[in-house]
């Protein structure tokens, strides 16, 4: 190691605030909610993967709409002006906390897949009672995340209760908007869109017209996976 002498004046260290979360030391409650409050990391990142390896324009409209919602907050932050509660954090994006960034994302994604699951996939074949149940369990689980991650906030003293409900409400309300310009004005052009030749060199699709898609996909692959068996069979024979 370097004597004192060698070393010059160290620099000044920060972190990545993008994932640094701070909680009370020792507190298991505060750790699972700072945990928590990192889920719209993880949604991005599912959603980067879906688009990367499903190229399905719904998808791409969604993630849109999320990253125009996060764009929104930015701008109504910078407007409002509204400092964070002292909570003594070092690690924040910005030092306004009118409205949550946190709670304006997990309810715009709560709120647009619920009308996408009663909305969108009302079309279903098989709109029996286990149709309905997973619907219904899977909306439950959606309302506790998004409730989760904004108590959480509120928890760890990141933003005022204030702040966590209008940036819940303007999500809300840019998640409604976003699903009914998606399904009435961008989803009648993604036939076109998926025709483009930029868009058939990236295999980007338009699955719109299929009520069901991991049914679908479901029954293609089955069917072209015993298809291929069989032609192996006859070869082998």
């Amino acid at each position: 190691m370097a004597s004192e002498e060698q070393c010059s004046a160290p620099p000044r260290w920060r972190s990545i605030s993008l994932t640094h979360v701070e909680y009370p030391a020792g507190e298991l409650t505060g750790q699972v909610l700072a945990c928590t409050s990192l889920l719209p990391i993880a949604i991005l990142v599912g959603f980067v993967t879906l688009i990367v390896f499903k190229r399905e324009l719904h998808t791409i409209s969604f993630f849109g709409g999320l990253i125009m919602n996060e764009g929104l907050n930015w701008l109504l932050k910078h407007i409002l002006q509204e400092p964070r509660p002292c909570g003594g954090h070092t690690s924040v994006t910005t030092e306004y906390g009118m409205p949550s960034s946190h709670s304006q994302f997990i309810w715009f994604f709560v709120v647009y897949f619920f009308l996408f699951l009663y909305l969108r996939m009302h079309q279903t074949n098989n709109a029996r009672c286990v149709e309905l149940l997973w619907r219904h369990i899977l909306s439950i689980i959606l309302l506790t995340v998004a409730l989760s991650v904004s108590y959480s906030r509120v928890y760890l003293l990141y933003h005022t209760w204030s702040q966590v409900i209008y940036g819940g409400v303007a999500g809300m309300v840019m998640g409604v908007v976003w699903f009914f310009i998606t399904q009435e004005v961008l989803t009648p052009l993604f036939p076109k869109i998926a025709a483009w030749p930029i868009s058939e060199f990236f295999l980007v699709r338009d699955t719109s017209l299929i009520p069901n898609i991991l049914w679908f996909e479901y029954t293609v692959t089955r069917s072209e996976a015993r298809n291929r068996q069989r032609k192996l069979g006859t070869k082998l024979q």
